[in-house]
């Protein structure tokens, strides 16, 4: 789609209900259109795609250091839904390679980009591969420092292809009354007290009061909360450099 026609249904559906578009998404790109599956926001948009009865990819990205509730999760929503989840591993050799190096736990030290790298963003480079668009759980008030400006149609300029954010004006309340109104199934840490659910050692539960995300990296500066997944446009100052082969 042209960048023109793309900014238009952009501001077409800037203020579109989820379900809206993500029925345009898979109108317009078809069972190729991809949702990243990880967290309660993820599980919502599958929720709302599986009403629309139209067909659609799903992909998760398996770290190698998520939570065993996870996992299970992962297999709940695959047969409740009655989905193929694509499970995404990293590179079993670059793991070995920077565990040999600096250990298990070298994020703790030097930051989590380079861990992230490794485990994430070059299984979703895979992942993303000849897709024309994925669709992701972001939402705006995830992360004032990084996300506050998404919109639910973005051009990623990183991986090549257009992102869909159906979520991105929603807030987290309004994301739990559709999960929870709706019997969705939900990752069982939420009952822990985790909000943002990721790597098992990058993740803790919350307190009262406290903003989702300060539950992961909670070591590092809050403008740094993001792994290099959602990096579609030029990385802000503290976000860390990107990896040779993504500078732009």
């Amino acid at each position: 789609m042209e960048a023109s026609a793309l900014t238009e249904v952009r501001e077409q559906l800037s203020g579109a209900e989820p379900a809206e578009i993500l029925r345009w998404a898979l109108d317009t790109y078809g069972a190729r259109t991809a949702i990243s599956f990880s967290g309660a926001e993820d599980v919502a948009l599958i929720h709302l795609a599986s009403s629309t009865g139209l067909p659609f990819s799903v992909f998760t990205l398996d770290t190698g250091r998520l939570h065993e509730e996870t996992l299970r999760f992962i297999e709940e929503v695959r047969d409740r839904y009655d989905v193929a989840i694509e499970v995404m591993t990293p590179d079993p050799l670059a793991v070995d390679e920077l565990v040999t190096a600096k250990g298990l736990f070298s994020f703790y030290e030097d930051g989590h980009k380079e861990c992230c790298q490794i485990r994430k963003v070059e299984p979703l480079r895979r992942a993303l591969a000849g897709r024309p668009a994925w669709i992701t759980g972001q939402r705006r008030d995830q992360s004032p420092d990084t996300r506050a400006e998404i919109e639910v149609i973005e051009e990623d300029s990183v991986f090549g292809l257009v992102k869909v954010n159906p979520l991105a004006h929603w807030s987290g309340d309004r994301v739990w009354q559709l999960l929870e109104g709706q019997g969705v199934p939900t990752n069982p840490l939420h009952e822990q007290g985790f909000r943002s659910i990721g790597c098992e050692p990058c993740t803790r539960p919350i307190r009262p009061g406290q903003h989702e995300r300060e539950g992961r990296w909670w070591w590092e500066d809050t403008t740094k909360k993001e792994c290099g997944l959602h990096l579609s446009v030029e990385p802000q100052p503290g976000w860390g450099a990107l990896p040779d082969d993504e500078e732009r």
